[in-house]
């Protein structure tokens, strides 16, 4: 019920925006299906009011093609069973022309495979890389991998000197695919697992995780695959053991968010974010500075709080398509997903995207910046 009516709620007030801009074409249906509530709704959240913020703004500017868009969204509660439910909706009811969405990993694939078999152009906004390896011909997303994550941590802590580590993940699909990941790559780095515990992602306490990481000899740091709460509670609880070592989180915490609720503990914590999450500090000369800084003002201003990593992803996946419908000039699947596919040179809030027929991301591990918190603000780290 709860996802209806914020479907009926975005469909009022689009219909509004969508006459007092005087445009009377038919709509071009944009769907989504977020995590707003639930687990991940840390995710789901400034994911819908990115993509609500730019359909308005498009729609007063006079829409694509000449039409306007509707922005037809379900909430999945975090709940990938749900997840493939609305899918179908959208598909079979909705008649979507193309789906943004798929908060996480479980939810992402769920849709997955509907979306195949009914070519319709998906782009996801989940973290793991089997959202996109192997390569789905309608599936795409514009935001990183946990296997670059993974690689791009490996790089620091081998830079840092630190060649014994303790992977901590949950026990979810983005954690078990951040293990999985890890744990491929790591040799890579002539880095050694000297501790690899997982924990629930519902759990409220991870000492006894902890405690046995802090008994293993020679342990040089953390490294922490979650996302939600679950890498705040362990920030705190490390802090709680006293344990002294460098922390290091994958880029499931990319948000001011994470750190009110890690608090003091946050301090000297490193973790991965694109660029937007420090773009105030960006060079002018830095090609994302523009883009970064639009949607950081346009964010703050309409919604009146901080913008995340997850909001940021929203606007790159839903602009890809936009200027893949431009190009195409068409709303035609086949097309679009053809357009979407030849991305070039994309400058987006989480990196500069170019696509392939083999390459359905299109972003490098350097997309990836290492941030810092220093004093419960995040910092480029040295």
């Amino acid at each position: 019920m709860q996802g209806l009516l914020k479907k009926a709620l975005v469909g009022v007030a689009l219909t509004i925006g969508v006459a007092s801009s005087g445009l009377a074409a038919d709509p071009i249906k944009v769907g989504s299906v977020l995590s707003v509530t639930g687990p991940a709704a840390f995710l789901g959240d400034p994911e819908l009011k990115t993509l609500q913020m730019y359909v308005e703004e498009l729609n007063k500017k006079g829409g694509v093609l000449g039409r306007p868009l509707q922005l037809v969204h379900y909430d999945d509660g975090t709940d990938a069973n749900k997840a493939n439910s609305f899918v179908k909706r959208l598909i079979d009811d909705d008649k979507v022309d193309f789906i943004v969405g798929g908060s996480t990993t479980g939810s992402t694939m769920s849709m997955a495979p509907l979306v195949e078999k009914a070519g319709i152009p998906f782009m996801s906004l989940a973290g793991a890389v089997v959202v996109v390896e192997p390569v789905k011909k309608w599936v795409f997303k514009a935001s990183t991998t946990d296997r670059i994550a993974a690689e791009r941590v490996l790089a620091d802590l081998k830079k840092r000197g630190l060649t014994r580590i303790a992977l901590l993940s949950d026990t979810a699909g983005f954690g078990q695919s951040g293990k999985t990941q890890t744990e491929s790559v790591v040799a890579k780095y002539g880095i050694t697992l000297a501790a690899n515990e997982t924990y629930g992602p519902k759990d409220t306490d991870m000492s006894p995780q902890l405690t046995k990481i802090r008994n293993t000899p020679g342990v040089q740091a953390i490294f922490v695959f979650g996302f939600g709460q679950g890498p705040a509670i362990v920030t705190k609880n490390i802090k709680q053991l006293g344990i002294n070592l460098p922390v290091y989180h994958a880029h499931g915490v990319g948000s001011d968010e994470f750190l009110k609720l890690a608090g003091p503990a946050s301090e000297g914590v490193r973790a991965l974010a694109p660029a937007l999450m420090i773009g105030a500090s960006l060079p002018a000369s830095d090609p994302q500075k523009a883009v970064v800084s639009a949607y950081s003002k346009a964010y703050t201003e309409r919604w009146k709080e901080s913008v995340s990593m997850f909001g940021g992803q929203a606007y790159d996946n839903f602009f890809i398509v936009i200027e893949a419908i431009k190009r195409a000039g068409t709303t035609d699947k086949a097309k679009v997903r053809d357009q979407i596919e030849g991305t070039r040179k994309f400058i987006g809030t989480g990196g500069e995207v170019n696509m392939s027929a083999t390459d359905h991301m299109g972003l490098d591990m350097w997309s990836l910046r290492m941030l810092e918190a220093r004093k419960g603000v995040w910092t480029e780290a040295k």
